[in-house]
């Protein structure tokens, strides 16, 4: 009688255990404890208003909050609607764009005025071959390969 109580609390007590485990596990963690009187607890610095990109969140916020300040406007210069481009307007941007990527070897050449409010240019070799066309729309300012 003996060993039969010993065996019946001994499965007794491992059911239970194992049961215990089983519920332990699958119930949702509890919420953290809510900052209340007596526990003011700053959070940690991150990407927050005290983070080490601080900088960028106020940027974001005054592109963001305030409407006069919108990407494409910046210290002097007001980007227009239409920009009004030139033949030598095209020039000049064409041969900045070969200078700002350091190429100092090709040329700018057959600017001419082409369809659909453009103006269309060359990259040539210094012996004159072309490399490749393009053309400017000349109120955005946009630049399409041509050839």
């Amino acid at each position: 009688m003996r060993k039969t109580v010993i065996a019946a609390v001994t499965a007794l007590s491992l059911a239970g255990a194992a049961g215990g485990a089983t519920l332990a596990f699958s119930q949702p963690m509890p919420p953290p404890p809510a900052n209340g009187p007596g526990m003011n607890v700053p959070p940690p610095p991150g990407p927050g208003p005290d983070g080490p990109r601080a900088w960028m969140h106020r940027m974001w916020r005054m592109r963001t909050q305030h409407r006069s300040f919108m990407p494409g406007t910046f210290a002097l210069f007001d980007r227009r609607v239409d920009r009004e481009l030139g033949p030598q307007d095209v020039q000049v941007i064409a041969q900045a764009i070969l200078l700002w990527n350091g190429n100092h070897t090709w040329r700018v050449n057959d600017i001419e005025p082409g369809p659909n409010d453009t103006i269309q240019f060359a990259y040539t070799a210094p012996d004159g071959t072309p490399i490749a066309r393009f053309a400017i729309n000349i109120h955005t300012g946009r630049i399409i390969r041509t050839g």
